[in-house]
Parts: structure tokens; C-alpha cells; sequence
């Protein structure tokens, strides 16, 4: 087995965190104004079950595509992906995904400050969401050519 070898890939992951958390965004906000309702304040507010549409578009745009598709749409617009620490199996499991995300929150604290820190100062180039769920960030470029070098 071929030890495959995390990097910072900190331009690399602000890319993918800009496409993804955009798109998420542009949605959310286009569906405050689609189904949201006027406030006192003059602004748009969703209530009730039309509320939870963002929260499900977001778990799909992140831990569903990674988990059931292997990436998220900036991490393969990027060249890169998130593999269990262990290398052997490339796909995260619901569950890793999951973890891993759900800590977008605090690793994008002070415009993201806080996750490229941590990553900088894990050995693995891993930031708290990566720590939590026992995952890495590798170039897909590594992957395959490690995935070459076993085969040959």
C-alpha cells in the first residue's frame, strides 16, 4: 500500500468552499424571496416546513454529494477530495461527511482564518471538521497516480 500524503491545499480549498457555500447561499436566498413572507421589518423570513428546504439543500450540496458521489461540486471543480485517514477506501461514509461539515461553521470563522490555521498546525493538513471525522484532503492528481503505482 502506498501511503498517499495530505497538503495544505489552502488556495485549493477556499476555491471549493467559494463554489459550494455560493451556490448553497444563492439558493437559500432565492428561496427566502421565492416562498419566504414579508416581516415588520421589512424584510423576507421563511416559516415552518418551507424553513427546512435550505437546511436539506445544504446537506445535499455537502455531505450527500461527498458521501454518495465521492465530492462536493467545488472540491472536483478544485482537483480535490476528502479520503479517510486510513487512504485504503477513497469514499467517506455518510457519517464522515457528516462530521466533517458539520463543522463548516467554526472552521469558517473569521473568514476562514480559524480552519486554515488549524490546517497549517495539524500534520495531516487537517482543519477541526477533518480532526473530528478522522479524514484528509488530498489532490485528486495523487490519488490517481498512487492508484497507477499500485497497479503497476
Amino acid at each position: 500500500m502506498i501511503e498517499i500524503k495530505s497538503q495544505t491545499n489552502i488556495k485549493r480549498r477556499i476555491l471549493a468552499c467559494i463554489i459550494d457555500y455560493g451556490i448553497i447561499y444563492f439558493f437559500t436566498f432565492s428561496m427566502i424571496f421565492i416562498l419566504g413572507a414579508p416581516n415588520e421589518e421589512g424584510t423576507y423570513q421563511l416559516n415552518g416546513a418551507p424553513a427546512l428546504v435550505p437546511v436539506l439543500f445544504w446537506l445535499i450540496m455537502t455531505v450527500g454529494l461527498e458521501s454518495g458521489l465521492g465530492g462536493t461540486i467545488g472540491n472536483s471543480i478544485a482537483g480535490i477530495k476528502a479520503i479517510p485517514m486510513s487512504g485504503q477506501n477513497r469514499k467517506l461514509t455518510f457519517g464522515q461527511s457528516f462530521k466533517r461539515h458539520l463543522l463548516d461553521p467554526i472552521d469558517m470563522l473569521f473568514f476562514g482564518l480559524i480552519g486554515i490555521i488549524v490546517i497549517k498546525s495539524t500534520d495531516k493538513n487537517q482543519r477541526i471538521g477533518d480532526l473530528w471525522a478522522k479524514t484528509i484532503v488530498v489532490r485528486m492528481k495523487k490519488l490517481k497516480d498512487a492508484d497507477a503505482s499500485l497497479k503497476n
